[in-house]
């Protein structure tokens, strides 16, 4: 309920005028879906969960919520794996998924214009035979939106070499948290004054709703060669990473999987991997054809040094595809082995990977958790997926136990507690170990000159704001749930 049944009537009355009967939820046994996103651990509710198709539409939402005082937070596909989009403190769930068209694809001055819902893998279906790509790929790029991927500012395989979501926003169309529409850069690769564009990317939704993306597009490299290296044990494998980067290589991309994985991708999609390994690599270089046989050469040669078992090579597309399937769609498999699975997202520089896997296979032991390996490699951005069964409570505790040692080895190793699915709900009580109190108040002051009732995602990203529901984060406020 939002704050009294009146109110909550009401709201809804205005909201079902604004946007017809159905494009308004507010039945218990509707809104159940929208409790959590991928981080399953933690849920809330919305009260009401609105789907509007326009920028006004958004507008008009936001000005409704800020007359009562009612909370509010977008949501794209709910692939977060932090928490982000769950609604803290109830209100009302602004859900973007309806907003999914492709509005411009200018080729000549290569960037596109998209709406906030628009899936990231339709963006380059669109693109197919134009001879560009939008480069940023989340390993659930067949799900997540363009919209999710800047709130968190994403990365995916190949952005070892192309970079996260923020090198690829010219700008955004951005509706405030008092219902203004305003447009902060655009189709112009650069422009004068703060880098207000790199402040929304990566905002996790706390100063704004995007509703429109300008994204540069990338010319397809001329040419590629994709090696599977099949390695005997994860340090092994470490150790050939650190050395392929060390060596001046720089992949388009290089990721890595464990046994573990390994076992559930070929249980599901029978791809041919070496069940007794301990580790593949796979790993992808890009660029004019004239020197890529010659970095391929090199890297099988490192991988040979670090005692790979073997190197395959993708010998077409369709071999290459395929590769890439297994790596995409690993998450995927996860169901195979654990009914709930809850994926970390640190990262370590390159040179502590063998320490921190090692580390992470002594914690779960600890804590008689299995963990299971697949990570950004190249960049040190690390994925352990804890198994477990969200119906015991004790694995619960164990799993959340476990990975709060994870992540904070990784702040011990000089990394952070996250390289792409943001801190959301789950990791706040970790930003007091990153940034000093100084950082903390900048970031607030921030959040409260373009959010200053804090009514946009509250109890998201900042401990000022806290994880908690609205009448700790406004005194005297009645909860909105």
């Amino acid at each position: 309920m939002l704050a009294t049944d009146a109110s909550a009537l009401q709201l809804v009355g205005e909201l079902r005028r604004l946007l017809g009967a159905d494009r308004v939820l507010d039945a218990h046994s509707d809104l159940a879906v929208y409790e959590c996103d991928a981080f399953v651990i933690e849920k809330h509710c919305p009260a009401v969960a609105v789907f509007p198709k326009t920028t006004a539409e958004v507008a008009a939402i936001v000005r409704l919520c800020n007359e009562r005082g009612v909370p509010f937070v977008p949501r794209g596909a709910g692939t977060s794996l932090s928490g982000g989009g769950l609604p803290v403190g109830g209100g009302v769930m602004i859900v973007l998924t309806q907003m999914r068209e492709i509005l411009e694809v200018n080729l000549r001055d290569r960037y596109a214009v998209v709406e906030p819902g628009i899936v990231n893998a339709s963006l380059n279906r669109r693109l197919a035979n134009t001879g560009f790509h939008y480069a940023p790929d989340p390993s659930s790029q067949g799900a997540c939106t363009i919209g999710g991927n800047t709130a968190t500012n994403a990365g995916g395989p190949h952005t070892l070499k192309y970079g996260v979501t923020v090198n690829h926003v010219l700008g955004v169309e951005l509706v405030t948290a008092d219902g203004e529409i305003m447009q902060i850069g655009g189709p112009v690769d650069s422009s004068p004054g703060p880098d207000l564009v790199g402040t929304i990317v990566g905002g996790e939704g706390t100063l704004g709703i995007v509703t429109k993306v300008w994204v540069r597009l990338t010319r397809n490299p001329q040419n590629v060669r994709t090696m599977l290296g099949v390695f005997e044990s994860v340090d092994d494998a470490t150790q050939a990473i650190s050395s392929i980067i060390g060596a001046g290589i720089i992949p388009a991309a290089l990721e890595m999987m464990d046994q573990g994985i390994l076992v559930a991708v070929e249980a599901a999609f029978h791809f041919g991997f070496p069940l007794d390994a301990e580790a593949i690599l796979l790993i992808e270089v890009d660029g004019l054809e004239v020197g890529l046989d010659a970095q391929r050469d090199r890297i099988t040669e490192i991988c040979r040094q670090h005692r790979a078992r073997e190197v395959r090579f993708a010998k077409d597309a369709k071999e290459r595809l395929q590769l890439w399937k297994a790596r995409k769609q690993a998450f995927g498999a996860i169901g195979r082995l654990s009914p709930s699975y809850c994926t970390q997202d640190g990262v370590v520089p390159r040179s502590k990977l063998p320490h921190i896997l090692q580390r992470i296979r002594a914690i779960g032991q600890k804590y008689d958790i299995k963990i299971v390996n697949v990570f950004h490699a190249g960049d040190g951005n690390l994925h352990p997926i804890l198994l477990f069964d969200e119906r015991h409570p004790d694995q619960v505790k164990r799993v959340l136990d476990a990975s709060g040692e994870i992540l904070t080895e990784c702040l011990e190793c000089g990394g952070s507690v996250t390289g792409e699915h943001g801190i959301g709900l789950e990791k706040i009580s970790f930003m007091n170990r990153m940034f000093t109190s100084d950082d903390l108040e900048v970031m607030q002051r921030l959040r409260d000159a373009l959010n200053p009732g804090g009514l946009l995602s509250p109890g998201k990203l900042l401990p000022t704001a806290g994880a908690c529901g609205m009448e700790q984060i406004h005194p005297g406020r009645q909860a909105a749930l």
